[in-house]
C-alpha cells in the first residue's frame, strides 16, 4: 500500500517509509505543500524495493518498521545508492538513533515531531547534499593541509597519508569547517548551528560525527591531535 503526491517533471522526489498511516499522511501533505513530489509506503520491504527501483532525491525512514526494520533498510539502501536519509525515531530510542548516525544518516528527528520541523530538516539536508560547501572563499580553492591530512574542498576528497578516506557529506562539511577555523573553540551548539544549520537540537549528533571523523583521520583516535576536545566547552581543530 502506498500514497503519493502527483508527479511533476523536475520536482524533487521524496520517499517516505513509515508504517503509521496517520503520520505518513501528514508528512506527505506537508512536503507536497512545499512543492516536493512525495511517495509513501508502509513497510520496510516495499520501501527498500521502491528506493532501489527508482531512487528518490531523499528518503524519510522510520526505524521501527514491519517486514524489514529501518536500520536494515538503511544499510541495504546505502550499499547501492548514495541517497540522503533522514531517520524517524521514537522518543527514548537513543541506541537506535546513535546507531543510525554511526551508519551515516544525514539527520534524524524524534517522534512526536512537528511536520514543519521535519520539512525544515528535509530542506536543510537537501541543500547540504546538493549545494557546494560554504562556497568559494579563496582559502577553499586550494587543498587544506594539516600534517598527514589533506582536504580538497573542490573535489570533496579527504586524504590521510596520501590515501583517500571515505567520508559522509556531513563529516566532510564538519571537518572542513573546523579546518578553516584553526585553534578556534566551538561548542557543540555552535557546530550544530554552523554546520547543520539548526538553531537548536540534540548535540549528540555532533559528538557522534566527531568520533567518526577521529576514527578516520587521527593516528590515534583515543588521543586525538587534530580534532581536540576542550573540556567543558567543545572542540577545536589543532592540526
Amino acid at each position: 500500500m502506498s500514497e503519493s503526491a502527483p508527479p511533476s517533471p523536475g520536482r524533487t522526489r521524496i520517499l517516505i517509509i513509515e508504517d503509521d498511516p496517520t503520520v505518513s499522511e501528514v508528512v506527505v501533505r506537508y512536503l507536497a505543500r512545499e512543492g516536493f513530489e512525495v511517495e509513501a509506503v508502509l513497510d520496510g520491504k516495499e520501501g527498500l524495493q521502491r528506493a532501489l527501483a527508482d531512487p528518490p532525491d531523499l528518503i524519510v525512514l522510520d526505524i521501527m518498521l514491519p517486514g524489514l526494520d529501518g536500520l536494515e533498510v538503511f544499510r541495504r539502501v546505502r550499499e547501492r545508492i548514495p541517497v540522503p536519509i533522514v531517520l524517524l525515531t521514537a522518543l527514548g530510542e537513543e541506541t537506535d538513533r546513535v546507531l543510525g548516525l554511526d551508519l551515516g544518516a544525514d539527520d534524524y528527528i524524534t517522534k512526536p515531531f512537528s511536520p514543519r520541523e521535519l520539512t525544515a530538516r528535509v530542506k536543510s539536508v537537501l541543500r547540504r547534499a546538493r549545494g557546494p560547501l560554504a562556497a568559494t572563499a579563496p582559502e577553499l580553492q586550494t587543498p587544506l593541509n594539516a600534517g598527514h591530512l589533506q582536504v580538497d574542498v573542490q573535489a570533496r576528497e579527504v586524504r590521510v597519508g596520501g590515501e583517500v578516506v571515505g567520508t559522509t557529506a556531513k563529516e566532510f562539511e564538519l571537518l572542513t569547517f573546523l579546518m578553516t577555523h584553526p585553534r578556534r573553540v566551538f561548542t557543540r551548539e555552535d557546530l550544530l548551528d554552523q554546520v547543520w544549520g539548526y538553531a537548536y537540537g540534540d548535540t549528540s549528533t555532533v559528538t557522534v560525527h566527531v568520533r567518526r571523523l577521529r576514527e578516520k583521520i587521527e593516528s590515534d583516535p583515543a588521543h586525538p591531535e587534530l580534532i581536540q576536545t576542550v573540556w567543558g566547552i567543545g572542540y577545536r581543530f589543532g592540526g
